[in-house]
């Protein structure tokens, strides 16, 4: 089996102190036998950033519950990891409740302004405009972050939000320190930042220079927001003041995002996608997510196949895993969509009779051209910078939180007089039918602009139950590859029994049916890519793929084991 760990030599155990516990940080080392996670007995916490994921810890010991924790670590990380944490974006998040046993997905994702039109993108020549939908105006849909975080509190939560918003608020206004990474991003992004004065005054000096590690960055306008928020609740961002200065920044910017959008916005609580796979049950976020649609499609399909005896990464295993990608996300470019607006075939999708009929098409031996891969006739008929987290409290109650900004720093665009960056998630709609997104995805009539909707997102918040209970909290940020990431940590832990550090660290692949090819982490053997090669693929040894924030549950011996990626710097999984 290889083992081989991508950009990790080796890290030095580790016990951290805080005033309410003490959290054991994993020991990753090569040519052991094991790689070990962190460890807790009460509760936990897996996040991208530490200084949120401490926040987190502290508000479970205080003795708030997991969608507490949840909605401080979201509101902290708008201001600790601004290229993905937000209040200007939206996302997804899946509540399991311990008590009744019932697991809900809440959707508040961003939605297309009242004058958004379906060829909005489109030039003179009828050609897709990236520029509009990416670094304009029209890319930004109406915010659902702090009206999703509110619904999440007043369903499932214990805590006020005037309560959980305080520790964001005097991360915003006493400043944080610049790490490296917030450093290094801030340089790379140099240009779109720079391109709206309301960004380039908070993220840079005054003279224009950058921020370097150990400096500190204050951003008073967004504590200003906060501060609205805490003391209005989402009339705070929605109305008056907040909701007019990002109206008429948006505006002067191109769009038509007006106050009326932002005060009809509305969350929705939807019942997850769910599904069986070796005796697990499978439970993530529906449409307008196609994550937990597809990752059950793929698991249903994999299920007829040994994965366990062929091993983890073979050429076998990974060549099934490709032909069972490339088939769902041939049938995500075609049906998935808001279900609000258009019927999706959940159902079909997610049948046991289909992936049996999906496993008839698929050669043992060689691969399918995607050209010859058409999405199935079925009645009835996203950003490397979005980021996840997970929560388990002493209860056993679960979070499973993926939100996002779309790219990096979103739009680029803060809107001025309150520190907020905008999204540009209207790129994930199909500015024209079957031109592909920022993402490569391709996408159809049922993912076209309108408004009022929620564009297409690949966000999978996902959970895997065991005998009613969580066994698994997981999810991660990359955009198209967030299906397959996921997906992947699932198998490796019940297919391959590994441990959740060892699931995490694996190399990772990735197929997403157009383009042709599969992507793989190095890590995969040279051997291993010549026998692909020789089944037919298309091999790109690329950078990394997504940064998974897993917890795994071992209600038996009373243990939660974490696990925070290595392939991003600054996460953090801490537990008591």
């Amino acid at each position: 089996m290889n083992r081989r760990i991508p950009m990790v030599a080796c890290l030095i155990a580790t016990v951290l102190s805080s005033p309410v516990a003490l959290a054991q940080e994993a020991a990753i080392y090569s040519g052991a036998d094991r790689i070990h996670p962190v460890w807790a007995r009460q509760a936990m916490v897996s996040v991208q950033e530490r200084v949120a994921a401490q926040i987190g810890l502290d508000i479970l010991a205080k003795g708030g519950n997991a969608v507490d924790a949840s909605v401080a670590i979201a509101l902290a990380m708008a201001v600790t990891l601004p290229r993905a944490g937000n209040l200007g974006g939206g996302g997804f998040m899946m509540v399991h409740e311990a008590k009744t046993g019932e697991t809900k997905a809440i959707d508040y994702r961003e939605m297309a302004p009242a004058s958004a039109t379906r060829d909005m993108y489109l030039d003179a020549n009828g050609d897709a405009d990236s520029k509009l939908s990416r670094f304009h105006g029209l890319a930004v849909g109406v915010p659902g972050t702090v009206a999703g975080m509110q619904v999440a509190l007043d369903t499932y939560g214990s805590m006020s939000l005037a309560d959980v918003i305080q520790p964001a608020v005097k991360l915003a206004e006493e400043g944080i320190v610049v790490t490296a990474d917030l450093a290094d991003s801030l340089k790379g992004l140099e240009s779109r930042l720079k391109a709206w004065p309301s960004s380039a005054a908070i993220f840079y000096k005054d003279d224009g220079s950058f921020y370097e590690p150990g400096d500190i960055l204050k951003q008073p306008d967004l504590a200003a927001t906060l501060k609205r928020i805490a003391e209005q609740g989402p009339d705070g961002f929605y109305k008056g003041d907040t909701a007019e200065k990002i109206s008429a920044s948006v505006q002067k910017a191109g769009g038509g995002m007006s106050v009326e959008d932002l005060a009809n916005y509305k969350v929705e609580i939807r019942e997850p996608v769910t599904g069986d796979y070796r005796g697990y049950e499978i439970v993530s976020m529906p449409p307008p997510s196609s994550g937990g649609t597809h990752i059950v499609q793929i698991l249903n399909t994999l299920e007829g196949y040994p994965l366990g005896f062929l091993g983890h990464n073979s050429a076998e295993t990974i060549h099934l895993m490709a032909e069972s990608m490339k088939r769902a996300y041939a049938d995500r470019s075609e049906y998935l969509g808001d279900p609000d607006f258009v019927d999706v075939p959940v159902a079909e999708l997610t049948s046991k009779a289909y992936a049996a009929d999906t496993r008839k098409e698929i050669s043992l031996n060689m691969t399918t051209p995607s050209a010859s891969i058409a999405p199935a006739d079925l009645v009835p008929y996203e950003s490397n910078e979005t980021t996840h987290f997970s929560v388990v409290d002493k209860d056993g109650n679960a979070v499973s939180n993926t939100y996002t900004i779309n790219f990096s720093y979103g739009s680029g665009m803060v809107a001025d007089g309150t520190g907020v960056l905008m999204n540009n998630e209207m790129d994930d709609f199909s500015a024209k039918p079957g031109v592909p997104n920022g993402y490569g995805l391709i996408g159809g009539d049922a993912n076209a602009v309108e408004a009022g909707k929620r564009p297409l997102s690949s966000m999978s918040p996902t959970m895997v139950l065991k005998d009613g209970d969580v066994y698994l909290v997981t999810g991660s940020p990359g955009g198209s590859r967030i299906i397959t990431t996921t997906l992947q940590v699932i198998l490796n832990v019940v297919d391959h029994g590994m441990n959740i550090a060892e699931a995490t660290v694996a190399p990772r692949i990735h197929h997403q049916w157009l383009p042709d090819v599969l992507r793989v982490e190095e890590g995969i053997s040279q051997d291993t890519i010549a026998l692909l090669e020789a089944k037919g693929h298309d091999v790109d040894l690329k950078d990394v793929m997504g940064s998974t924030q897993s917890i795994q549950v071992d209600k038996e011996n009373g243990f939660l084991f974490g696990f925070s990626d290595t392939r991003q710097a600054g996460a953090a999984t801490l537990g008591y």
